[in-house]
């Protein structure tokens, strides 16, 4: 038995809201037919999917499991439309991702002296789409920042960096040469949606705020409503008059890496995992790069 991807998609729809008005209307079909489409899945697959009584729609086991196996699923049947797509045009390109402060042009340099062909395409990411434009072929290649969710992924770490706290210029530790993590106790955290990431030992006070990329956290300190943390390189792009950058040494270091989809059987992005790996100690220490900014750049 095959399985529908659209019913798959349908599915996904459902189980996010738990609800199958709300589903259906994002779906922009009619609720009677998104029922009867996941009734149908359930008869594919021998399975109930959700409960539905006068208390809600939830999950069920069989539910749960589709709902970690779908979206990686369906991820892998946009890269393969996408990777299709491009082999069509008849271009030879290689998508790469980065995040803010990293470096791309090292490896694409030293690709392309053995690709010279092979338009090398970078995008900056963000911390909650890395992952996700690995799996759906929106990028072939990506330069991540740790934590990450490997599912599906081939990651190989790369380098490592210090990290930084981030203060509002007139903070009482603002200019220090370094501080100490029990120096920031009681400092209220400005981070990303997963607060359990955060890099410290001990716990902050939540600021409440959530924040994508490096540019809203530092609008948000700058401001004085918390503290943040930065990979070294980071700071090297924004540098502002009302933030202070000062190290932690207690820190654990920033894990760099390079990451690809695991299904991914591709020469050419093989050969620039080679080269980014070859040129590492060079993009280590060349964060200062402002050739681009994110957006689909040529190299």
């Amino acid at each position: 038995m095959d399985l529908d991807l659209r019913k798959l998609r349908y599915f996904l729809a459902v189980a996010d809201r738990l609800h199958f008005g709300r589903a259906a209307e994002e779906l922009h079909i009619a609720q009677p037919v998104l029922s009867r489409q996941i009734r149908a899945l359930e008869h594919d697959l021998g399975a109930s999917l959700f409960t539905r009584d006068r208390h809600g729609v939830a999950l069920t086991d069989g539910g749960r499991q589709l709902l970690a196996d779908a979206g990686p699923l369906l991820a892998s049947a946009d890269a393969v439309r996408r990777r299709v797509t491009v082999a069509a045009r008849g271009s030879r390109r290689v998508a790469v991702g980065f995040r803010t402060g990293i470096p791309v042009i090292p490896a694409a340099r030293a690709f392309q002296a053995r690709h010279p062909d092979v338009v090398v395409d970078v995008q900056r990411i963000e911390w909650d789409d890395q992952a996700q434009m690995l799996l759906d072929g929106r990028i072939d290649v990506g330069y991540v920042r740790l934590p990450i969710d490997e599912t599906g992924l081939r990651v190989i770490p790369l380098y490592t960096e210090p990290l930084m706290v981030v203060l509002p210029a007139g903070h009482r530790l603002a200019g220090k040469e370094e501080v100490a993590e029990a120096d920031l106790a009681g400092e209220p955290l400005v981070w990303h949606a997963d607060p359990s990431t955060h890099p410290t030992r001990r716990p902050h006070p939540d600021s409440g705020l959530r924040v994508r990329g490096v540019e809203e956290k530092l609008e948000h300190v700058a401001a004085g409503r918390g503290i943040s943390f930065v990979g070294r390189s980071e700071t090297t792009f924004y540098s502002r008059p009302d933030i202070s950058y000062v190290p932690v040494p207690e820190l654990a270091p920033d894990q760099v890496c390079l990451a690809m989809a695991a299904s991914r059987t591709s020469p050419l992005a093989d050969d620039f995992f080679t080269a980014a790996q070859a040129t590492a100690g060079i993009t280590a220490e060349c964060g200062n790069y402002d050739a681009y900014s994110g957006g689909g750049v040529e190299v």
